[in-house]
């Protein structure tokens, strides 16, 4: 597990602002668990949020808690039991179970706290080992095109080397007249 600690404070819109950010990759193998933490830095009783950014850009509401003795509720998407929020005094946890390929991606968590959310950790969630399936058939097949191309781009540069020296590797036919 790599961690990264940035210090430093963050307001993006006066709604979201990042303090003692701590960034963590964590791996893990095809359909076992995972237990993603965030540390809670409210001194008192707030809501936390984990959220996890699909395609890169959207950030998608996971689940919510209120205080470490509350209940989660989950978001759309995520009520299908895979996921499971909990939390005591100092961390806030995020457990995946059967963990898969569409699991892979970023999460973040934070706290609404004095009217502002505050961004704490952030995961990002990586399979460890071979892939399954077709990842094996993708790396021929871009071995096949990076190998095609190799040899369009020799066959060019002697072309132009030809050109440049003046010599002409074919005989060339004259059009014929009728």
């Amino acid at each position: 597990m790599k961690n990264l600690l940035i210090r430093q404070t963050v307001k993006v819109d006066s709604w979201i602002s990042v303090s003692g950010f701590e960034f963590q990759t964590v791996e893990v193998q095809l359909d076992e668990e995972v237990t993603l933490k965030c540390s809670n830095i409210s001194s008192h009783p707030s809501q936390t949020d984990w959220f996890k950014v699909i395609n890169r850009t959207k950030p998608s509401c996971i689940a919510a808690m209120y205080g470490s003795q509350g209940k989660a509720s989950f978001c759309d998407g995520f009520r299908n039991g895979k996921f499971n929020m909990s939390s005591n005094n100092t961390s806030v946890f995020l457990k995946i179970t059967q963990v898969d390929l569409s699991d892979v991606g970023l999460y973040f968590c934070g706290f609404y706290v004095n009217k502002h959310t505050v961004i704490s950790n952030a995961v990002e969630l990586r399979i460890q080992g071979k892939l399954p399936g077709n990842t094996h058939v993708m790396s021929i097949v871009l071995s096949g095109v990076t190998g095609l191309f190799a040899v369009v781009v020799i066959v060019l540069v002697l072309k132009i080397l030809n050109l440049q020296t003046g010599k002409n590797c074919c005989i060339v036919v004259p059009p014929l007249i009728s």
